[in-house]
């Protein structure tokens, strides 16, 4: 298979790469950055349809803008959810109506989502959700219940819940795809989580009568799952070759560590760097392998598992060749007051999640057995 880039694909890379140049320096805050971003149609790109204030490209187009973005140290994006989860569920499954609504704001950078789906008995289990709506005779929903590892809740407009609106019904069954307003102040509560890096990315949401109109359900009511399986395909995508670059950043920075404190001077550590080089190489030939392809139910999984081991086993290393310096804080940090984690603890410690969060590795190793290799399931309950 040929993995190279055509002409056309590098007069866009150029034509990126300039754009970027000439704007990240003055990027300014995260809303107003996801706002110049839409404004010159830089949102969207993946969509298949424009006519939303967005332009379109090609899948390889896709993969150069989004290795360009992450080259080029602009700031991380906080509308992705909106662009790359949210778009294409509404362009597959939305009405016409929720198109025209909501996809034009996502593609202006004006509008932030977040996702509602993980709850504290239902995480990787997502069947067992227990937030519930209730269908009111005005033509809307009232929501109750709670979500957990909320990704941008605290900034976000609006969340995408997913609720169960039969009460009767089990597991998958029963379960709608509605489309929440966050300005809810006194229905809705986002409560941060504060993490081991002492940042706080996720939250808890609780809703207490939450309100969604009825013409906000995508899908249909009692649909849901459909819907939500759907949305969760398209986390699949050329953001894994972006998050591939900014793996490569890290990795680059470790080994510039390595040199500096001599530890690239032990071969044993030194062949654990060229591993995690050549790992990095295979995972990024297996990402474009699959990015095309016609729906290989276990090739999110294989990714997952390969990329989150393999950037836990980074962090390891990025501490391991700092010695003893990778467990405190700065020179001038004053005891009993908090301090800025640098890049390799910041590292380490964030990566400790990459196992658990988006599916922990049991269920990609559980998809894989059951939806590939045809396995019996699982027994309901097994340890």
């Amino acid at each position: 298979m040929d993995f190279g880039f055509a002409a056309g694909d590098e007069e866009f890379r150029a034509r990126s790469r300039e754009w970027l140049a000439a704007h990240v320096s003055g990027a300014g805050d995260r809303r107003g950055w996801e706002r110049v971003l839409g404004r010159d149609g830089w949102i969207g790109l993946g969509w298949g349809e424009a006519g939303y204030g967005n332009r379109t490209a090609s899948l390889t187009e896709q993969v150069v803008w989004a290795e360009e973005y992450a080259r080029s140290g602009a700031p991380a994006r906080s509308g992705h959810i909106g662009e790359n989860l949210l778009a294409p569920t509404l362009l597959a499954h939305g009405s016409d109506a929720q198109k025209r609504r909501f996809l034009p704001a996502v593609a202006a950078g004006e509008e932030w989502w977040c996702q509602g789906y993980s709850e504290p008995g239902a995480g990787s289990d997502l069947a067992g959700v227990r937030t519930r709506a209730e269908r009111q005779g005005d033509g809307h929903y009232r929501i109750t219940g709670q979500k957990i590892w909320t990704s941008l809740a605290h900034e976000a407009d609006w969340c995408f819940v997913l609720a169960r609106t039969d009460p009767d019904s089990r597991r998958h069954h029963g379960l709608t795809f509605l489309l929440v307003p966050m300005d809810q102040p006194e229905l809705i509560e986002v409560r941060p989580i504060r993490q081991l890096t002492g940042t706080s990315d996720f939250n808890e949401v609780f809703f207490d009568g939450a309100v969604a109109r009825a013409e906000h359900v995508v899908g249909g009511a009692g649909d849901g799952w459909k819907v939500a399986m759907s949305l969760l395909g398209f986390e699949r995508g050329v953001s894994t070759l972006a998050q591939q670059i900014g793996f490569a950043e890290e990795l680059g920075r470790v080994v510039r560590a390595a040199v500096a404190s001599g530890a690239a001077d032990d071969p044993v550590l030194r062949d654990r760097l060229v591993t995690l080089w050549a790992e990095l190489r295979a995972m990024r030939w297996n990402a474009l392998r699959t990015l095309g392809g016609s729906g290989d139910a276990g090739a999110p999984s294989v990714a997952k598992l390969l990329w989150a081991g393999w950037h836990q086993r980074l962090g390891e290393l990025a501490v391991q060749v700092r010695g003893a310096a990778a467990g405190v804080g700065p020179a001038d940090w004053t005891p009993g007051t908090p301090y800025a984690l640098d890049a390799a603890q910041h590292l380490f410690l964030f990566s400790r999640a990459d196992t658990v969060y988006g599916g922990s590795d049991q269920i990609q190793r559980t998809i894989i057995a059951e939806r590939v290799l045809g396995l019996p399931r699982e027994p309901k309950g097994a340890v």
